[in-house]
């Protein structure tokens, strides 16, 4: 029976088929609304309507969080690259990276190159907090990929994390700007672009450690035992020509045919080089000298090269070692880890 009907009364058991006079009729009823029942069903609709409809002006699913988020590729390459007369640095973190950026932008602000940096931000915390510190050098490219799977060498979340970076290198070419990437582990001591002799479609270094001639050649290394060269994906720098799109879109399809399993727990360098290779002739390269940009396997364990070859060194690569600590301790044993002691001349500030 309904709350908002009253009952169906019977008339009255008498033998009189005349109506009952109004003046002896019992009263009416009112209709029950303030019964119990009525109330409780009331309140449970109104916490309904509470919990669906929040109180006050909601914003938009839209709407950006923070300016940051619709900020594109686009604006932040042409921003990045005013500063370099169409010549921009890459770097790419998320925010376990940051101490490392941080340190790397300190020896990159020292050589005077500062302003050129655009930071691919591979989170969003990572993007606001870069940005709050020096507005303009940091984007997102969505999707986000998930950066706390990224940290491991080797890792499904690691593969997943550097194969984004020709796709970022190529849509900055296609819009017609040249582009160092750079790893943030690694430390400039000097200034690399007067190195970038001729006008090469890219530049690159070796990743080997046996030590070659100070006058060894440009062009690009035999290939190895395993059929493809051993150059570094790590530091590369690219000029807007056919030549390079070619090679960062052959990069991109052999990542696709090459992807990450547990039997193959790859990253983005092998791809890089089989690119390398498949495109050799038709890329004009130009092998950067061992002496000035060495590889970690070198540098950090053959002190008597080191010594032969002083004063020579632009970059340095802290890798052929994994793990943040293991990473920070040999920087700071080489007094390189430029953020214990020179923060304030991070475009971060301290970390």
């Amino acid at each position: 029976m309904s709350l908002h009907q009253r009952p169906h009364q019977k008339p009255p058991a008498t033998g009189d088929s005349l109506p009952v006079s109004s003046t002896s009729a019992a009263p009416s009823r009112p209709l029950p609304l303030l019964t119990l029942p009525y109330l409780f069903s009331l309140l449970a609709l109104l916490l309904f309507a509470a919990l669906l409809l929040p109180w006050g002006p909601t914003r938009p699913s839209s709407v950006p969080a923070s300016p940051w988020r619709a900020y594109t590729l686009q604006e932040a390459a042409a921003f990045a690259a005013a500063a370099g007369n169409g010549t921009l640095l890459l770097a790419a973190v998320s925010g376990p990276y940051l101490p490392f950026l941080s340190k790397w932008l300190i020896s990159v602000r020292r050589a005077g190159r500062a302003d050129q940096v655009l930071v691919i931000a591979e989170d969003y915390e990572t993007l606001d907090r870069i940005n709050a510190a020096w507005p303009g050098h940091a984007v997102l490219v969505p999707p986000a990929p998930d950066a706390q799977a990224a940290h491991k060498f080797g890792s499904q979340g690691f593969f997943n994390f550097t194969s984004r970076r020709p796709r970022h290198l190529l849509q900055i070419l296609e819009l017609g700007y040249s582009v160092m990437y750079n790893d943030v582990d690694m430390v400039w001591l000097a200034d690399p672009f007067p190195y970038l002799v001729g006008d090469h479609d890219v530049y690159f270094t070796d990743d080997m450690t046996p030590v070659k001639p100070l006058d060894y050649s440009h062009e690009l290394p035999p290939p190895g035992k395993k059929g493809r060269t051993y150059i570094c994906s790590c530091m590369i720098f690219l000029r807007p020509t056919e030549g390079a799109k070619l090679l960062v879109r052959k990069w991109i399809d052999e990542l696709k045919e090459q992807p990450w399993s547990k039997q193959r727990k790859s990253n983005d360098q092998p791809a890089f080089n089989w690119a390398l290779n498949k495109t050799a002739g038709q890329v004009y390269v130009y092998l950067l000298p061992q002496s000035a940009f060495p590889t970690g396997g070198l540098y950090f364990k053959n002190k008597t090269w080191v010594k032969e070859t002083k004063g020579k060194r632009v970059i340095i690569h802290n890798n052929y070692i994994t793990g943040f600590e293991k990473k920070i301790k040999r920087f700071r044993d080489h007094g390189l880890w430029l953020v214990d002691e020179h923060s304030d001349q991070s475009p971060l500030g301290r970390i």
